[in-house]
């Protein structure tokens, strides 16, 4: 809004370049769509995905057999007009190979201090793109290249809860499938509750792609009935849902419980959202020190895993632990979902907790989750994703949710309703985690 806001009041400033990052099926293209619509301009998307050839960007010289303009050229033209928004989707998705790097020629489209002169090979003369409003889509900004991010204005676009999802399936989603099927609103309705178990039961994500595929396969299952002049529930209820659309493949996210020492429940980030992660510690009597790590763990949650022992092992004794108890012990971590690649240093204090937790037979204060990356000196580092995994610990009906200190100004940006029925509570030293999460 203040992007457009800008072009409002001084038309003849650069357009900025927008660079919307967020899951698979959050809106991010349909976006683009309406910011056209809104502004009255012309739109024309050009798909990045896949691409790896430099003259894709810049065209070919016409000297070769089949040149062509590139893709931005392409766009204006079929545009015509020079003020088009353009959605360049999928930017995280280009290659680059012998023929070329297209990320580093995105570099001059995308520059507002160079694109007033941008050459074209095909077209052979400079042209003003400082006109047109580009609008990028990524899911992850991990693979974009420094200098191309440094030249676009980032929006992350977090998922829906599930009340938004609802809302957007009575209005947009439903109405639309039963337009395009000629069914009418009154041969099948779908009420809140009925949506909400697709959303938990049916579908994992961010985004409601998932759902969109859900709620359209009933329609066509009541097609079907009302083609073969068979009788349907006009008003599909939870119930129904089995027979419609078989067994529900996702279970529920839940709370795992603390009925054990050892067992923590953490909060992960994942390119369909926000997740609970359960990490579980054993010990067994061994003649030597041993730790052993499971469940698919990249390099860096294993560090994590070697710091959270060495710490709690340097603090025992603070901790009323016996320190020739870790000679003689085995430690065996384990983060459940083994087929499931997990990696990252945000589960640096689940797994301190976990760890201690073992060590000491005290179990977990329940309904409890937490995330933070670990140091050696136990102070707690901030991570990302802090609104999917807030999101996370909701769904799994969690009560209190421990975060790093440093994440504050990320939860000051979270609206209210996201934040209904959760104790946040900020920690800075895994001492404090301690406190907080472990039963005395």
């Amino acid at each position: 809004m203040e992007q457009i806001a800008l072009l409002i009041n001084a038309p003849a400033s650069h357009s900025p370049i927008i660079c919307l990052v967020g899951a698979p099926g959050v809106g991010k293209t349909s976006l683009g769509q309406s910011i056209a619509t809104a502004l009255g301009r012309k739109y024309r998307r050009v798909a990045l995905g896949g691409l790896h050839d430099e003259s894709e960007i810049r065209g070919h010289r016409r000297t070769y057999i089949g040149a062509m303009p590139g893709r931005i050229i392409d766009a204006l033209r079929r545009a015509g007009t020079a003020n088009p928004v353009i959605l360049l989707d999928e930017i995280d998705k280009i290659g680059s190979d012998f023929r070329g790097d297209p990320s580093a020629a995105l570099l001059e489209v995308l520059d507002p201090e160079q694109n007033n002169h941008f050459h074209d090979n095909y077209v052979d003369v400079d042209f003003d793109l400082s006109k047109v409003l580009f609008i990028a889509t990524a899911n992850n900004l991990s693979s974009i290249p420094a200098p191309l991010i440094d030249r676009m204005e980032v929006i992350d676009l977090s998922g829906y809860i599930p009340e938004e999802k609802i809302e957007i399936a009575k209005r947009h989603l439903l109405p639309r499938l039963l337009k395009d099927s000629g069914l009418k609103s009154s041969e099948l309705k779908l009420d809140d509750s009925t949506i909400l178990t697709l959303i938990e039961e049916y579908t994992s994500e961010s985004g409601v792609r998932q759902l969109e595929k859900r709620i359209a396969s009933i329609v066509r299952k009541v097609v079907l009935a009302k083609v073969a002049g068979k009788k349907w529930n006009k008003t599909v209820k939870p119930t129904h849902l089995p027979q419609l659309l078989g067994p529900a493949p996702f279970i529920k996210e839940k709370y795992e419980g603390n009925e054990y020492p050892g067992v923590v429940t953490g909060l992960a980030w994942t390119a369909s959202g926000g997740c609970t992660l359960c990490v579980e510690t054993s010990l067994s009597p061994s003649k030597t020190e041993k730790l052993v790590i499971t469940g698919n763990l990249g390099d860096v949650m294993k560090e994590s895993a070697a710091i959270a022992l060495q710490h709690v092992r340097a603090n025992a004794k603070e901790f009323g632990i016996k320190p020739e108890l870790f000679d003689t012990t085995t430690v065996h971590i384990h983060v459940p979902e083994g087929a499931v690649p997990k990696d990252g240093p945000s589960a640096g204090i689940t797994i301190a907790t976990s760890v201690m937790s073992a060590f000491s037979n005290r179990k977990i204060k329940e309904r409890i989750a937490m995330t933070g990356e670990l140091t050696l000196r136990g102070k707690v580092l901030p991570i990302g994703g802090v609104k999917e995994k807030i999101l996370a610990a909701k769904r799994a009906g969690i009560a209190t949710v421990l975060l790093p200190e440093a994440n504050k100004k990320d939860v000051a940006d979270i609206p209210g309703k996201y934040l209904e029925g959760l104790d946040i509570k900020y920690v800075s030293d895994i001492k404090e985690v301690f406190e907080a999460a472990v039963e005395s």
